[in-house]
């Protein structure tokens, strides 16, 4: 990846043409260098250039940054008490960062945002990915006075978040258990939960989240975007809009845990009272009816002989059943 690739984006931004002289002089390197960074911006960030012989490059859109100030300014007040944020360009994965900077003392309510991850990763160790500015990846580290055995459900509570945040945006969502959020029943966002602690506490949990806001390119699975609802917010302020709510349900949870949240949840469940089958990493895979979820967020199936069977997230992969 050219080494001045982001240096450039930076310039045409603004989506506006800027001669490729004018960039070359603001960033003090040769016109060779900027072509090969617009090579890279097209190549690797998935971005279109548009290059027009004597007025120069231009985004064929604009491109918003994520900016703390721009965010901060944005939170409701619990949100902006609790929270931390930073921003990096590139990194390998942010859950990653943060579980390191948890292990080092790293802040209570710490946000770690990207612009771009190298090995971005999703439940099961599957990879997420999105296109440069399609979407939105970020981690927040927060440090609960409740073990690690009372943390059960706390995915959910995370997708309930984010579904009353979508919800105030006129965003049809619904969950699907036990972290993914749907749009026409496709993944529109994914959570992924790494914890660290002693079984009766406190625990350390690195919650990370990613969200498309547009189309985010070749994946393995259907996928869904804000833009394909209608929805044209720019980053800054869904992020604002996320960890606002963020703030009061992981305040929340942390003193009453998924109990305070179950009733909602299965308000917003994709599959309620729906037939499922769930797979495992190992053994014959269940099919029945899903029957909402128990206090600590393990869901409820009725199989064919009339049995209520309970499941924890753990290796289990859920979908719906014809």
């Amino acid at each position: 990846m050219s080494e001045h690739a982001f240096a450039v984006l930076r310039q045409l931004s603004d989506g506006r043409f800027h001669s490729g002289a004018d960039i070359a002089r603001e960033l003090g390197c040769s016109r060779t260098l900027i072509w090969q960074a617009v090579h890279a911006i097209e190549q690797e960030f998935g971005l279109t250039v548009f290059s027009v012989r004597g007025q120069g490059y231009k985004l064929a859109e604009p491109f918003e940054w994520l900016d703390v100030g721009l965010v901060r300014e944005a939170l409701d007040s619990p949100a902006a008490e609790t929270f931390t944020l930073a921003v990096t360009e590139r990194t390998d994965s942010t859950n990653s960062q943060l579980m390191a900077r948890a292990a080092s003392g790293g802040l209570h309510g710490l946000v770690l945002a990207a612009e771009m991850q190298t090995a971005g990763r999703g439940r099961l160790g599957r990879r997420w990915q999105t296109r440069l500015g399609a979407g939105l990846t970020f981690s927040l580290l927060w440090r609960f006075e409740r073990g690690l055995a009372e943390l059960a459900g706390l995915s959910l509570a995370v997708g309930l978040a984010l579904a009353r945040a979508l919800h105030r945006l006129a965003v049809p969502v619904q969950l699907k258990w036990p972290n993914d959020v749907l749009l026409n029943g496709r993944k529109l966002a994914g959570i992924l939960i790494e914890l660290s602690g002693d079984a009766l506490g406190p625990a350390a949990v690195v919650i990370g989240i990613g969200m498309n806001l547009d189309k985010p390119g070749e994946v393995d699975q259907p996928v869904a975007s804000l833009a394909e609802a209608g929805i044209r917010l720019g980053r800054n302020q869904l992020l604002a809009a996320l960890l606002s709510e963020l703030a009061v349900v992981l305040d929340t949870f942390n003193r009453e845990g998924f109990a305070a949240f179950r009733d909602d949840w299965m308000r917003c469940s994709s599959h309620e009272n729906a037939p499922v089958r769930l797979s495992f990493s190992h053994g014959e895979p269940v099919d029945g009816i899903a029957r909402g979820v128990a206090e600590n967020g393990a869901l409820q199936v009725e199989t064919a002989d009339g049995s209520l069977r309970i499941f924890h997230a753990g290796e289990v992969s859920l979908r719906s059943r014809a």
